[in-house]
C-alpha cells in the first residue's frame, strides 16, 4: 500500500483534490478465506481516459478573475462568516474500491493555520496522519508499523503549501495566491470558468467553477505516480449543503487518468468551531498490541466529548 497523503480542503472536498488519503490504494484481496488481507496494486488502464473530451461549453457572462472569486466566496456563504471559522471536524466514508467497493470510515480535524488531523479506519485498525503547521508524522498499522513515522520532505512540503480550512480562493490575495481565467469549458454539461491559480511558492492549479452556482465544479489535483508514470487526478465536487450559513460539497469524486474506478469521498457530519486542543496535532503516540488481536491506537491527549454534529440540511 502507498502512503495515505495529508489531506486538506476546500472546507474538506479539497481533501480529495490536492493530498486526499488515497482510497485507490488500499484496496483488499479477499479471495482465499480465512487469509490476512494483503494489500492490492491499482490497476491502471491508460487507454480509458478520465474524464471525456471536452465539450463546447454553454456561453456565459464574461467576467474577470476577482469577479468570479467574490461570487464564489458569496455563494460559499461569504469572506466575513468564513474567516470566522477557526476549527472545522468531520467525519465520512470514502470509497476503498474492490468487488464490494469497501467503505472506510474517516474523521477530519481541522485548526488554522495548517493544522490537520485525519484517521482513517482500516481492517480493524486506525491509521493517522497528523500535521502541526510544521512537522508531520503517519501511523500505518496495517502495514505493521506501530511508531509514528516523521513526514518525508516532499510531504512536509506539500502539507505546509496546501490552502487552508477554507480553500484557496477565500482570501486569495492575502494568501499570496493568484487567479487568472484561462477560458470556460463545459464539466457534467454545465458552463463554468476555468481558472488558474498560482500558490506564492510558484505551483499551479486548476479550478472550474459554475457559472450559475459560482460553486466549484471540478479541482485539479496533484498528479500521482503509477506504474512510474504520473497521471491526472480530476475531484468533481457535488451535493452542496448548507452548514451554519456556510455552503460545503458532502460528495467528492476523485478520478485518476488511466485508471477505471473513480473513488469517492461522503460527508456525513461537518462541525464548525468544535473546541479542538493544539495537542491533537502533536506527535502522536506509537499503538500497543493487544493479545490475540491487532494493534490498537493509543491517543496522544484526552479528547473532550465531541460536540454535536451540524444537521446537513441540503439547500
Amino acid at each position: 500500500m502507498t502512503k495515505l497523503s495529508l489531506a486538506c480542503c476546500l472546507t474538506l472536498s479539497f481533501a480529495v483534490a490536492w493530498h486526499a488519503p488515497d482510497a485507490a490504494a488500499i484496496k483488499v484481496k479477499r479471495d482465499r478465506p480465512g487469509t490476512a488481507a494483503q494489500p492490492e496494486a491499482p490497476k491502471v488502464d491508460a487507454s480509458k481516459p478520465a474524464s471525456a473530451p471536452p465539450v463546447p461549453p454553454p456561453e456565459l457572462i464574461k467576467l474577470t478573475a476577482a469577479q468570479i472569486a467574490d461570487k464564489n466566496a458569496a455563494a460559499r456563504g461569504g469572506l466575513e462568516a468564513w474567516r470566522a471559522v477557526k476549527t472545522l471536524a468531520a467525519s465520512g466514508q470514502m470509497e476503498a474500491g474492490g468487488k464490494k467497493n469497501v467503505q472506510l470510515p474517516f474523521a477530519l480535524e481541522m485548526k488554522r493555520p495548517h493544522k490537520q488531523r485525519l484517521a482513517l479506519e482500516f481492517a480493524g485498525q486506525t491509521a493517522l496522519q497528523v500535521f502541526d503547521g510544521e512537522k508531520g508524522w503517519t501511523l500505518r498499522p496495517y502495514l505493521g508499523r506501530t511508531e509514528p513515522e516523521p513526514f518525508s520532505p516532499e510531504e512536509r512540503s506539500k502539507s505546509a503549501e496546501q490552502p487552508d480550512l477554507d480553500g484557496p480562493l477565500i482570501d486569495y490575495a492575502v494568501k499570496g495566491n493568484k487567479i487568472e481565467v484561462e477560458g470556460t469549458e463545459a464539466v457534467e454539461g454545465k458552463g463554468t470558468y476555468r481558472l488558474k491559480l498560482t500558490t506564492k511558492d510558484g505551483h499551479a492549479h486548476h479550478i472550474w467553477i459554475d457559472g450559475t452556482t459560482f460553486l466549484e465544479a471540478k479541482i485539479e489535483g496533484n498528479p500521482r505516480r503509477l506504474d512510474g508514470k504520473m497521471h491526472q487526478v480530476e475531484t468533481y465536487l457535488r451535493d452542496y449543503r448548507s452548514v451554519d450559513g456556510l455552503v460545503i460539497p458532502f460528495v467528492s469524486e476523485t478520478k485518476v487518468q488511466g485508471m477505471r474506478e473513480s473513488h469517492k469521498m461522503t460527508f456525513e457530519k461537518v462541525v464548525l468551531n468544535p473546541p479542538l486542543d493544539d495537542g491533537e496535532f502533536a506527535k502522536p503516540h506509537a499503538l500497543a498490541s493487544r493479545p490475540g488481536g491487532p494493534a490498537s491506537f493509543v491517543p496522544a491527549v484526552s479528547t473532550q466529548p465531541p460536540s454535536p454534529a451540524v444537521p446537513a440540511n441540503p439547500q
